[in-house]
């Protein structure tokens, strides 16, 4: 991770928060989707641990009275993540498109943006306080495009002639991934946890 990484979550809850009294501060949720989509490509879950503000809040804040259980596998079907996304995506756009024309738009769009990351941050402060602190990334939209976008670019390498399954890596991960098994995930958010803590440099990108 960035030596700014553990304190961009103060970022998401300015938007949140004081995004109810000045509606502008959503756009920078515009701002997030550019570095999402210019990022992708070429680093995949990259972005997301990070410079994602919510991701800096759950792995920082959240997870000192997280409970940290498992993730439900559940979480990370596909089944589950595409209609979210499409979901998500198709009521801020139809929102958006609604609103486009009236009186006062600016600030009307920007409340929109600021009430999807409140609603969408709330649920990942629930989810994380009680699950796992990065429960809300395993099917998060914008994790989910992540990974179609770029998800076998920059991935986790495992020399397994190293590899002495010690599990380190996989207690760290913060995705609660299978380290040790499979190594390239697309779900991986390249934080660097894992290479970190190998005790035999197993583990590179």
């Amino acid at each position: 991770m960035l030596k700014i990484t553990p304190y961009l979550g103060i970022l998401v809850l300015i938007v949140s928060i004081g995004g109810l009294w000045y509606p502008a501060l959503g756009y920078f949720m515009l701002l997030i989707f550019a570095a999402i989509f210019l990022s992708s490509p070429f680093r995949g879950r990259w972005f997301c641990g990070n410079l994602c503000p919510r991701g800096s809040l759950v792995d920082f804040g959240v997870s000192k009275i997280s409970k940290k259980r498992k993730i439900p596998d559940a979480f990370r079907s596909l089944w589950v993540r595409l209609p979210i996304f499409f979901l998500m995506m198709g009521f801020m756009g139809y929102r958006v498109a609604s609103t486009i024309g009236g009186l006062n738009t600016f600030e009307k769009i920007g409340m929109i943006f600021v009430m999807m990351c409140l609603v969408t941050t709330s649920i990942a402060v629930l989810l994380g306080t009680f699950l796992s602190p990065r429960a809300w990334c395993s099917f998060c939209p914008m994790g989910t495009a992540q990974r179609f976008i770029g998800g076998n670019k920059y991935q986790l390498k495992l020399e397994k002639d190293k590899c002495v399954n010690c599990k380190k890596c996989e207690k760290v991960c913060p995705m609660q991934l299978k380290i040790c098994q499979t190594g390239a995930n697309p779900d991986c958010i390249k934080c660097g946890r894992c290479v970190s803590i190998c005790p035999r440099d197993a583990l590179h990108f």
